[in-house]
């Protein structure tokens, strides 16, 4: 399997209006030292959709650097613009990146024929490894497992998706179809477990920005054949995963690295701070796993 494992969804630390690169280096070792598998700069939890071109290359840029080859780098390259995907995919690889995360066009809503015509042009223009992220909640439209699979057998650099659907018959379906060499990577910290029982590769994980030691010892314990384990920290992380999601990712689990030290709450518009309720809420989480 080219992917597998705990990949963390980085968050992108602002501070002043500019991206924060001493904290943004500085999560990125921590995450290093504490056991994830890889790491995935400028999708949606590092607030991409608010990045502007520069700093979105930028982003990109510094976690490679700072990554230094010792885990690979799924570098988020993805637009409802085709032509815009490209661009940010080519550099993605001229960066050093090891794949490129490629969302489904968002507002566009094309066809199950034109996602597949989106991801051909991708693969035909830049030779790096593409992985499709399928997350209708944002999107409005589901990669269908015939479209995935269709991708896999026929787009050369197609090897696998971020599936964000929470939705384990589409996950076993596509599993199905795609056969034993596709790399599926759960795209939502709710079903890692089942998503690994169905035969996926890993997660693209949120939580894992403030547990990332647990995340990667869930999977690992899980493709060790320790099921126990890997149910026993399931459970244990789910508080931890509810109180990420509470209200828009990133801003809980931003919220919760501000409280744990490592950067400042500084979010873009149209995101805003938690509500007070939602604030108490995480922060009796996190004390409850002793992250403060």
């Amino acid at each position: 399997m080219l992917f597998s494992g705990a990949f963390t969804a980085l968050v992108t630390p602002f501070r002043d209006g500019r991206i924060d690169e001493e904290k943004y280096r500085e999560l990125i070792e921590w995450q290093i030292q504490e056991g994830i598998n890889g790491l995935v700069p400028c999708g949606t939890t590092g607030e991409s959709a608010t990045l502007t071109h520069e700093e979105h290359e930028e982003v990109i840029r510094i976690c490679i650097e700072q990554a230094k080859g010792r885990v690979p780098v799924i570098a988020g390259a993805g637009s409802n613009n085709t032509a815009e995907a490209i661009r940010l995919t080519r550099y993605a690889k001229q960066a050093g990146a090891d794949a490129a995360l490629h969302i489904t066009p968002y507002y566009n809503k094309p066809t199950q024929e034109g996602i597949f015509a989106h991801m051909k042009a991708i693969s035909e223009a830049v030779d790096l490894p593409l992985i499709v992220y399928n997350v209708p909640g944002r999107t409005a439209l589901t990669v269908k497992p015939a479209t995935m699979a269709r991708m896999f057998q026929e787009i050369p650099h197609v090897v696998g998706v971020k599936d964000a659907t929470a939705d384990l018959t589409q996950i076993s379906e596509t599993l199905e179809l795609c056969g034993p060499d596709f790399c599926l990577l759960s795209g939502d910290d709710f079903t890692v477990l089942p998503t690994l029982a169905a035969g996926g590769a890993g997660v693209i994980s949120v939580t894992s920005n403030l547990m990332p030691r647990k995340v990667a010892e869930l999977c690992s314990s899980f493709q060790a054949g320790d099921i126990a384990r890997a149910r026993a920290i399931h459970y244990a992380l789910n508080p931890l995963n509810r109180a990420c999601f509470i209200e828009t990712n990133p801003v809980p689990v931003k919220t919760a690295l501000a409280k744990m030290g490592w950067m400042s709450t500084e979010l873009r518009l149209p995101l805003v701070c938690l509500q007070p309720q939602s604030e108490a809420y995480l922060e009796r989480v996190l004390e409850s796993l002793k992250l403060l």
